[in-house]
């Protein structure tokens, strides 16, 4: 009786251990790279936050794929996202480990360093677009509006407050808490940064111009998941 209650529970911690759905464990090639099209990376990452906002995320077996990447990497995209933590950017878009870069920086500002990362995601390892990702209620768009001063935190809202000081609006409450005017800096500031990157960076502006890459604003909402790309 022994021996058979210890083979039960065997099998049943067997059974736990087995993942009971397919996992995928597919990661970007050369060749699969270079056949993409900027338009095509767009259309990839609007179904995959399409299956993030329903709960529908691909399963992947991340062991793998750690294993599979070792050697290169071949990501599709360069994504500058905000620091904040409930944009979970690889889960939004539905990618995988070695699909895309990310810059993550309080308040998706644009400074040299992110440009060369850019340069370097798209000239040097052949990524097809920039995806610049804002979002709803974000803090450093608040601070910006309110004129914080803290150690490093009012250089970095520097680069925001020329966006805050140009956004026209009807009403004159001009505080974070008028959520509308945090909503229109927010939309404004995501405008402003992808013309930053084509203004600064003559590299990406150039590949754009020659139809390699395509550099892009987006727009994420924090209680539907959904992100929104920007005409």
């Amino acid at each position: 009786m022994k021996l058979q209650s210890a083979l039960v529970s065997i099998c049943a911690l067997a059974l736990f251990a087995t993942p009971l759905f397919a996992q995928s464990s597919h990661v970007m090639t050369k060749e699969q790279q270079d056949a993409l099209t900027p338009d095509a990376v767009l259309t990839e990452f609007a179904e995959g936050n399409l299956r993030f906002s329903q709960e529908t995320i691909t399963k992947r077996d991340h062991s793998a794929m750690v294993r599979k990447t070792a050697s290169g990497q071949y990501p599709k995209a360069v994504i500058l996202s905000c620091l904040d933590s409930r944009i979970p950017i690889e889960d939004v878009l539905d990618q995988g480990l070695g699909d895309i870069f990310v810059a993550r920086i309080a308040g998706n500002i644009v400074n040299d360093d992110i440009l060369a990362s850019m340069e370097f995601g798209c000239a040097v390892m052949g990524s097809k677009v920039v995806l610049v990702v804002g979002h709803s209620n974000c803090g450093a768009i608040k601070g910006a509006i309110d004129d914080v001063e803290l150690g490093h935190i009012g250089i970095l809202l520097s680069k925001i407050r020329p966006v805050v000081a140009e956004a026209r609006t009807t009403s004159s409450d001009r505080t974070s808490k008028n959520t509308s005017f945090v909503e229109l800096v927010s939309q404004a500031h995501v405008d402003h940064v992808v013309a930053e990157i084509r203004r600064r960076s003559t590299l990406l502006a150039n590949l754009e111009k020659a139809g390699k890459i395509k550099i892009v604003g987006s727009y994420y909402d924090l209680e539907t998941g959904v992100l929104t790309m920007k005409k």
